[in-house]
């Protein structure tokens, strides 16, 4: 169900993959180079928050002016374009906490009423928020933002749950993988699946920050030490190998 469309609107090929499990599991792999990712270029490179947000928001921007521009979706611009607003979605919550000193509980409360608000803009003008239906500009452009605000809130919760009511990263992550199991089978007993995959899409954020972080963050912080760039290496070859099974495969095609 959804909108009609208008004269003057193109209508496009759907421009989102299909839900299966490696969907999730390259989602889960993007979210966690989104946090080590920003942490390499922040720290270890030295780019500091203010040059690794420019740096990301102008590959965003690049990203999404390729994304906007297929017709069709292509597994390595779309998947490409999750992990810089992955990247650029953890910089938002990062900026607002580390240099604006906003706290971790006001971010979590801003991220989710301003997804709430996107939620109900698309909805009203659409009649669907289901992704088996982005086949216009206009529905793309609300999908984008929503992922972006979904980002930004996942990390201000992840954040909040691991380092300010400090449950850890490993708790953190255990403890949002076992609420996510609830969704899959709440889903099975016939949750709506739109809500189902949308309240699993913001969860997969934390998680994949908290594998993110217990990873690369040293022993005395509670993780593992393996450090952000070897975390982000493994993960992106993780992300490459995934886009490549889709390429040549088109496993996760709509159709």
């Amino acid at each position: 169900m959804g909108s009609k469309l208008n004269n003057t609107e193109e209508k496009l090929l759907n421009k989102v993959p299909q839900v299966t499990l490696l969907f999730w599991v390259i989602k889960v792999l993007c979210t966690t180079v989104g946090e080590t990712f920003a942490d390499y270029l922040n720290e270890n490179l030295g780019f500091g928050l203010t040059g690794t947000s420019i740096t990301m928001g102008v590959l965003l921007v690049i990203a999404m002016f390729f994304q906007f521009k297929t017709k069709k979706y292509i597994p390595f611009v779309y998947w490409i374009t999750v992990v810089f607003i992955s990247v650029f979605g953890t910089l938002i919550t990062d900026i607002l906490t580390d240099n604006l000193g906003v706290r971790l509980e006001t971010s979590t409360i801003i991220f989710s009423i301003l997804l709430l608000l996107t939620f109900s803009i698309w909805y009203s003008r659409e009649k669907t928020l289901s992704i088996h239906s982005i086949f216009t500009k206009r529905r793309e452009g609300f999908y984008w933002l929503t992922i972006l605000f979904t980002f930004a809130l996942g990390t201000a919760a992840g954040d909040l749950m691991a380092e300010g009511l400090k449950l850890g990263y490993l708790n953190t992550g255990l403890i949002i993988a076992a609420t996510i199991a609830i969704i899959v089978i709440a889903q099975k007993l016939k949750l709506n699946s739109v809500l189902s995959f949308w309240i699993i899409y913001i969860l997969t954020r934390p998680l994949g920050a908290s594998i993110g972080d217990y990873l690369s963050q040293p022993i005395k912080y509670g993780g593992l030490g393996i450090g952000a760039t070897l975390t982000s290496i493994l993960f992106l070859f993780g992300i490459l190998a995934i886009i490549l099974y889709f390429t040549f495969t088109k496993r996760d095609v709509i159709v």
